[in-house]
């Protein structure tokens, strides 16, 4: 072989009609092939220097092949606009093909003792993938994304480089980048063209900046290895395009400009140079030399490759220096037989014919398109053409009589499984079609576990048929507010029933809090319960959520509804699932005085007052062992925590350690137990030693209510989860023990596992979570106190298996094994709950409170510091007239507006509601509905908010700026939760609520009324036939001749207006008159079109605002037109509503007077 190179004939092939430029070469290391990428998106083989032409295929997309990689065994390449990376035989079989998800920048070469290669992705990520298999080997994400990538032939450093000029030095084990200054360098300032490396050099060429444009660097920057530091540079005055080091030669390079100016320097040697040209009639487009830099090719813009060789002349030596493997030449197919034709020739002799797709009966159902209902259009029929007429090119014809009934009748689409909206027409009675289940397709999502989005018509979000979605007695939860991500975990806690007895307990004592998220999760309880399957939204709960966050600087649990495709809702639901328990075990407390759940648990310490019961269900009460290793001293230190957070095995390469237990019960243990090391100054040795820490409790020790973060933040972790051998690695029963000393307790105990939240990631949404609940459970679960079974919902369900699964409003029963399987990674675990079996019916609540205090109604709950006496206009109950079930009540409300409307204007002029304006409550006000004192409030409260108001909406709610601030109020100001105990109070006296349209207030107050408690009057002045429903100032008008919300809005004027008309509905039933009087109430609506006129002189009999004063209620009330009814008066004396004097609530101590001494709130001050 001679010393130098000359050129030789040039290797040109052109299928395409235009040149093709080649955009990647790389000579293969075992065969005579030289590989070229053209600009087509083909990869094709050129058989020895003589350029024969050999296989040809497409690496996808319709762009350039980016770069070209031959191994040994397969070819790897890529294209610029492929949606991957695959790797092909010598011979053009498809071994394998990757996808990532995202576009992919480039990928290195592979070193010598490895089997694996790294690509760099847009998302930023780098991946270790592995060459024969195709599988990613480990994901890390990147400081930016990276253009090119390069081992060291050693493997002792891997290289990367970015568009910004950075060059980075990363760890060649987990590929992480390296966070000291001396491992990155910025060597050029506009990008980075070419990497080379030898044992301790790094070679790098970019662009540098001329007139504010990219431009050539002309120099070749040197830099060691070990610490990045820059080294005397060679100059290349033409631009260096590529930059490619000798494979036999480590310290010799060959410097390429893209008009084939070719330098071959030793970098030991720098003054020691070769320059050869290239005969190129175009620019230079890839570079690269054969094993043993006998030959140098360049591809050209044109579609030729130049060979530089330097064998002798006249001689042809093989690429790669040695015949090799044979080349593996395209498979021809074989000569047809030959068939002799006769009448008696079978037909199957003739075989099938070469195809490159799949044949029609080689397709799944999957493939067939969904829209294929309808049969090829009838012919026309002969009558009809010819009667045809033409008219500027339309054609037109009579319908013939034998063809009238039948004209444009085809076979149409199936229609869905229901309406959406309880306004339109009646929808089928059939359920939704289910996810097939002819073939077993792990990536599909099923339909239950899909996104469901609320519609809203132009009724609002109450026409929305609900109940489509939920057949079951559990009801869902609603998802139109801000923080409603937070929905599967209030049903993880409302379904573990310790925590719902607990939370159910502490609303019926008097919390100091304003904002505690355990009186809230209590009153969602609640409601939850009383519904039975009616959909329930957790407004309060998520408004809670939200102030707390902003109080305690946790802004990362606030969910601002705006959803995109990076936000991970996994990570926040486990956030938030430790900042719920913490708060939870806070509020809670009542030192000393919290009530002892397990009373024979371990030994009684009258000194010792038992702990937070959130706590004693699920604190781990462990000790914290540390062990120096150098010195071996032991000191252990009290843990305290609610939940534990899953560790999950590294997987290491193969070594003689032995091997991790990966199954779950196991992996929980050791999560549990948590053993980690720390290096720190050892107090007893005075060394700076590596200590050991591990935690120690005993089995018996263990919760009776075990909640697990999952933990579950990449792929790595995800494939623990995953289905193996139709096996899921989720149990339904896991058996734990503890640890004592460092050996292992020998008893045992088991958990069961009660419910989950898994996050839902689809390939083309945004993702979300649900809930997966046991909602059955085995009867012999009972406590003392709770006489029903654990689960009261599960009592009348019907359903074979105890599993539902609560995707926000849609509930659906599944299967155990349905719960328990993970498929694919569209299905990521987040929180799970176990219940632990031995402690089931050893919990007792019957300490716990468990009845309100009634005598809230009898008290002053005002908190505004300037309150006006003359404003005053409710009286509150006396003992005697507590209510008892069936006491009638007269309840009206009114609202402020917290947030504006979303809306979306489309093209065609439509309007499409995104999320609806949120309502919040702002006054209520109670009248009593029969007795002495009939129609005089006892509830008349302002409500206290400390979120900002958008829009008092004065018009129909009569708030006005001031009225909701304690320190500018004149009214009965009263904080929200307040409220919702006397109105909890109220529901649970079994109290029947009279009101006009008092389900749309229900719902903005978030309290559940069951229907037998309900008088609404729009519905008992209703014709369904005439499908209206009539407004409450016009049945005032028309049915007691009084005019009402003349101004704006009162609420005790309106709930005493209800009230007058339900006694007059009673009236009118007993005479048998009611239906007649509806009708003429119809026709006299349809004539003032169902609007009251305006009188000449405006009066209203609302009570005047100033005097503090209810005007009489008259002696006869006005029926239509001039029918007159004879009634009693409501209330007894003078009908004024008694002043009550300024008192402080009992349940908002003043400060420094609360019995423990701990607590300072004082709501005058704030």
């Amino acid at each position: 072989m001679s010393g130098t190179y000359h050129q030789i004939p040039s290797l040109t092939y052109q299928r395409d009609v235009l040149p093709q430029p080649i955009t990647a070469l790389s000579f293969d290391p075992v065969s005579d092939i030289l590989w070229s990428g053209t600009n087509s998106g083909h990869v094709c083989a050129n058989y020895t220097p003589r350029g024969l032409r050999g296989v040809h295929y497409p690496v996808g997309g319709q762009f350039a092949v980016k770069k070209i990689l031959a191994t040994d065994s397969n070819v790897i390449a890529c294209g610029v606009t492929s949606e991957g990376i695959g790797a092909w035989g010598k011979g053009g079989i498809n071994s394998w093909y990757f996808k990532p998800g995202n576009q992919i920048a480039t990928f290195s070469n592979k070193p010598s003792n490895s089997s694996a290669i790294v690509i760099s992705t847009a998302a930023p990520e780098l991946l270790l993938l592995n060459t024969q298999t195709g599988a990613v080997v480990r994901r890390t994400p990147a400081p930016s994304i990276l253009t090119h990538l390069h081992y060291t032939a050693s493997q002792s450093y891997f290289v990367s480089g970015d568009a910004d000029g950075w060059i980075r030095l990363h760890d060649p084990r987990d590929l992480t980048s390296r966070s000291t200054s001396s491992n990155s360098v910025k060597a050029h300032i506009s990008g980075i063209q070419g990497i080379e490396t030898s044992s301790a050099l790094l070679y790098t060429i970019g662009l540098g900046v001329r007139q504010g444009r990219p431009f050539p660097d002309p120099l070749v920057k040197i830099y060691d290895l070990r610490n990045l530091k820059a080294l005397p540079p060679i100059p290349f005055s033409a631009g260096p395009a590529f930059i490619t080091r000798f494979p036999n030669r480590p310290t010799t390079l060959a410097v390429t400009s893209n008009q084939g100016l070719v330098q071959i320097v030793d970098t030991t040697n720098p003054t020691t140079n070769e320059f050869y040209q290239l005969d190129a009639q175009s620019y230079v487009s890839s570079v690269a030399i054969s094993p043993t830099a006998g030959y140098m090719a360049f591809g050209d813009s044109d579609g030729a490759i130049h060979l530089l060789s330097a064998a002798e002349e006249e001689a042809m030596l093989p690429f790669n220096g040695f015949d090799g493997k044979p080349i593996d030449w395209p498979d021809t197919p074989e000569p047809l037989p030959e068939i002799e034709w006769t009448d008696s020739t079978p037909l199957n002799s003739v075989g099938m014919p070469y195809y490159n797709t799949l044949l029609l009966s080689s397709w799944t159902k999957d493939f067939v398109p969904r829209n294929l209902y309808f049969p090829p259009p009838a012919k026309i029929p002969q009558q009809v053409l010819n009667s045809i007429k033409v008219n500027d090119s339309i054609a037109y014809a009579t319908l013939p009589k034998e063809l009238r009934g039948r004209r444009n009748v085809v076979p149409s689409a199936p229609k869905k499984g229901g309406g959406r909206f309880r306004s339109g027409k009646a929808r089928h009675v059939d359920s939704e079609p289910t996810t097939p289940t002819y073939e077993y397709a792990p990536d599909t999502i099923p339909r239950c576990y899909r996104k469901v989005e609320i519609e809203y018509s132009k009724f609002g979000v109450e026409d929305f048929d609900f109940g489509f979605y939920n057949r079951t007695t559990f009801s869902g939860l609603e998802t139109h507010i801000l923080n409603s991500y937070t929905n599967p975990i209030v049903q993880v806690m409302h379904y573990t029933m310790p925590v719902r007895t607990l939370a159910k307990s502490h609303i019926t004592t008097d919390c100091p809090h304003e904002h505690c998220l355990l009186c809230e999760l209590g009153f969602v309880s609640r409601m939850l319960e009383d519904a039975r399957g009616i959909n329930c939204q957790a407004s309060n709960f998520c408004k809670t959520v939200g102030v707390l966050a902003q109080m305690n600087n946790a802004i990362e649990l606030i969910d601002y509804g705006r959803e995109s495709a990076d936000l991970t809702y996994a990570h926040m639901i486990q956030m938030f699932h430790r900042f719920l328990i913490d708060r939870l075990s806070t509020e809670g407390n009542s030192f000393p005085h919290n009530p002892t759940l397990l009373p024979d648990a371990g030994p009684a310490d009258l000194h010792s007052p038992a702990p937070a019961p959130i706590t004693q269900l699920l604190g781990i009460d462990a000790k914290n062992v540390i062990v120096c290793q150098s010195c071996h001293a032991v000191r252990e230190k009290e843990n305290m925590t609610h939940l534990i957070d899953m560790i999950y095995p590294v997987r290491k390469q193969p070594t003689n350690d032995p091997a991790q237990e990966t199954d779950f019960a196991s992996i929980l243990r050791n999560s549990l137990l948590r053993r980690t090391t720390h290096k720190a100054t050892c107090q007893t040795c005075k060394h700076f030693a590596t200590f050991e820490t591990r935690r120690s409790i005993r089995t018996r020790d263990l919760p009776p209510v075990l909640a697990v973060n999952a933990a579950v933040h990449n792929e790595d972790t995800h494939k623990f989860w995953r289905d193996q051998r139709r096996q899921t690695f989720l149990k339904p029963r896991v058996e734990m023990r503890g640890q004592v000393e460092g050996m292992d307790d020998p008893e045992t105990v088991t958990y069961e596992l009660r419910s989950m939240v898994v996050q839902v990631v689809a390939k083309d949404a945004n993702s979300h979570l649900v809930a997966l609940v046991k909602g059955q459970c085995p009867r012999y679960f009972c406590t003392q106190w709770l006489r029903t079974c654990v689960v009261p919902e599960a009592e009348q369900a019907q359903d074979s298996e105890p599993w539902y699964i609560f995707n926000d409003f849609l509930v659906q029963n599944m299967t155990e094994v349905e719960v328990l399987s993970i498929p694919s990674n569209w299905k990521v675990p987040t929180v799970l709950y176990f219940e632990r079996v031995d402690l089931r019916q050893r919990l007792d609540f019957s300490s716990l409170p468990d009845r309100m205090d009634p005598t809230i109604l009898c008290r002053d709950t005002n908190i505004a510091v300037n309150r006006d006496p003359r404003l005053i206009k409710h009286e509150p109950l006396r003992y005697e007239e507590l209510p008892r079930p069936g006491t009638p009540i007269a309840i009206d409300a009114e609202f402020v507006s917290m947030q504006q409307e979303e809306t979306e204007y489309r093209s065609d002029g439509t309007k499409k509601v995104i999320r609806p304006a949120r309502l919040s409550l702002a006054r209520v006000s109670v009248l009593r509905g029969d007795g002495p004192k009939e129609g005089v409030p006892f509830i008349d409260d302002h409500i206290h908010t400390s979120e900002i108001i958008v829009d008092y909406l004065t018009e129909f709610s009569g708030i006005k700026f001031g009225d909701l601030d304690p320190n500018m109020s004149r009214y009965t100001l009263t904080p929200l939760k307040v409220v919702y105990k006397k109105l909890r109070l109220l529901v649970d006296s079994g109290c029947i609520f009279i009101g006009h349209g008092l389900s749309k207030d229900f719902r903005i107050i978030n309290i559940f009324v069951p229907p037998e408690q309900v008088i609404d009057t729009v519905d008992l002045y209703y014709l369904e036939n005439r499908q209206r429903r009539l407004s409450l100032r016009f049945l005032t008008w028309f049915v007691l001749k009084e005019n009402i919300q003349t101004d704006t809005h009162d609420s005790i004027e309106d709930a005493l207006s209800a009230l007058k008309l339900y006694k007059v509905h009673l009236q009118l039933e007993a005479e048998g008159t009611f239906d007649k009087t509806l009708e003429e109430l119809y026709r006299e609506g349809r004539q003032y079109n169902f609007k009251p006129p305006v009188p000449a002189n405006t009066q209203t009999n609302s009570p005047a605002p100033g005097s503090g004063t209810a005007s009489p209620i008259p002696g006869q009330i006005a029926m239509g037109r001039g029918t007159f009814l004879q009634q009693q008066p409501f209330a007894q004396g003078a009908g004024q509503y008694p002043l009550n004097a300024l008192a402080t609530p009992p349940f908002f101590p003043a400060q420094g007077h609360h019995r423990h001494g701990f607590m300072n709130q004082n709501w005058r001050n704030r």
